[in-house]
């Protein structure tokens, strides 16, 4: 016992009071430091509360930016589908008025050969039976066309449209004025307004002697 005691009052060598003075050094160096990074902290969340107004304006700033142009694509989307909307309605239309147009196309010259029929039996007074079945049954033909929306093409004594009418030639008259249809050689049609076939016809022309008596006079 008394040997420990002994131990326990011993000084203490050089080589421990260096440990302990070095000890003591790094431990007061650590709370300095611990000290200026809690001050820097301090002065960092200063800053940050200073700054925070400015940064949440910046935010709602982008934030407004963002939905604003997520808005105007919204709204360029919402009126290409509703042109594309408009187009399809438009081609489906069209293709309820004018699917049968080839159909009808093709029946026309049954229509002329009935026609010319009707116009050759009206001169023989013998087949006047025949020509009353061939007159209904062209009226029939001009009542199924009427019910797809064709029509014909008003021609003679009209002024000459090239939208409608196909010029064959020219004749010199005074029945009708210069430029204007004088004879109809094959019927035009209109399917709902549209163009099915021109109306082929002969323009009137002044003669050249009514030019030379307009002139003397």
């Amino acid at each position: 016992m008394s040997k420990k005691k002994t131990s326990q009052n011993e000084p203490l060598s050089d080589a421990e009071l260096a440990e302990i003075e070095n000890l003591t050094e790094r431990f007061g160096a650590s709370e300095d430091r611990v000290e200026d990074l809690l001050k820097g902290l301090s002065n960092s969340d200063e800053v940050a509360e200073d700054q925070t107004p400015d940064v949440q304006m910046d935010e709602l700033a982008t934030a407004r930016a963002e939905a604003q142009q997520k808005q105007e694509l919204y709204l360029r989307a919402m009126a290409e589908m509703d042109n594309l909307r408009k187009r399809q309605q438009r081609e489906k239309e069209d293709l309820t008025k004018f699917c049968n147009e080839n159909i009808l196309r093709e029946i026309l010259p049954v229509i002329d050969n009935l026609e010319r029929a009707i116009e050759h039996a009206g001169e023989q007074a013998e087949v006047n039976g025949l020509l009353e079945g061939v007159e209904m049954t062209l009226n029939q033909f001009n009542s199924v066309l009427k019910k797809f929306g064709v029509e014909t093409i008003r021609a003679k004594g009209e002024r000459f449209n090239p939208d409608h009418h196909q010029a064959m030639g020219q004749l010199e008259t005074h029945e009708v004025e210069a430029n204007h249809v004088v004879q109809e050689l094959q019927k035009g049609y209109l399917l709902n307004n549209r163009l099915l076939r021109p109306a082929m016809v002969m323009v009137a022309r002044t003669p050249p002697n009514a030019d030379n008596a307009e002139t003397d006079e």
